[in-house]
């Protein structure tokens, strides 16, 4: 391995424990739940399993390629690795952030799908979709989590909690961001004894859509 691809490895790692450990200190999840990872050519780094964030250092470093076998380090990677690699075989995502949040796995055992009370939910690609129930770890799940994934960049996984990518870290974990607060307001909306939420119509979402296209700093 080269220099520079050591470097970059090296600084995709501390930005991957800078995630986890922002999914900790945002209440996203607790203990050593939940897992985060990133995409470095043909090597996805993910943290391992059941080893608390903010005891991970640099030399923690865990590295699969994309059929699983691992290529760095000696850590055993998240039990939930099926889960990653499934996302990164299927889509162009760089990162993928799956967490416990609390309101998020809430509304998983509600729901099929997220109703649509804000347009936050654009920034999802629509409204969320929850995946069918399977024990953690497994193919099955990651099965699931794809189907609910078309054409979208989160979902819930029914009885169990979040998953999210994107084109970079702080993007997939804005976009899990942005999921729990979805299902934090859903959740406080509908409990209003008498009143049911309104909801945007597919219209007002795509109109949204068309809106994000423009939305930030010109780059």
């Amino acid at each position: 391995m080269t220099d520079r691809r050591q470097d970059t490895i090296a600084q995709a790692w501390e930005d991957v424990l800078a995630t986890a450990r922002r999914t900790a200190a945002e209440g996203l999840v607790v203990g050593t739940s939940g897992n985060v990872s990133a995409r470095v050519g043909d090597v996805v780094l993910v943290t391992p399993s059941g080893v608390p964030y903010d005891r991970l250092t640099p030399g923690d470093t865990v590295g699969v390629d994309l059929d699983g076998r691992q290529v760095i380090g000696r850590l055993a990677p998240t039990s939930e690795l099926p889960l990653h690699l499934a996302v990164y075989r299927a889509t162009t995502a760089a990162a993928v952030v799956h967490t416990h949040a609390v309101h998020a796995t809430a509304v998983s055992t509600l729901v099929t799908e997220v109703p649509a009370v804000h347009y936050a939910t654009a920034l999802l690609g629509g409204p969320v979709r929850t995946a069918a129930y399977a024990r953690y770890g497994t193919r099955e799940l990651a099965g699931h989590m794809l189907d609910a994934l078309r054409d979208r960049t989160g979902c819930l996984l029914r009885n169990h909690g979040t998953v999210t990518y994107g084109d970079s870290l702080d993007q997939a974990f804005e976009r899990t961001a942005q999921l729990e607060w979805l299902c934090r307001l859903w959740l406080t909306a509908s409990s209003v004894p008498g009143h049911r939420p309104s909801l945007l119509s597919p219209d007002q979402l795509r109109d949204v859509q068309d809106a994000l296209e423009g939305y930030g700093q010109p780059r």
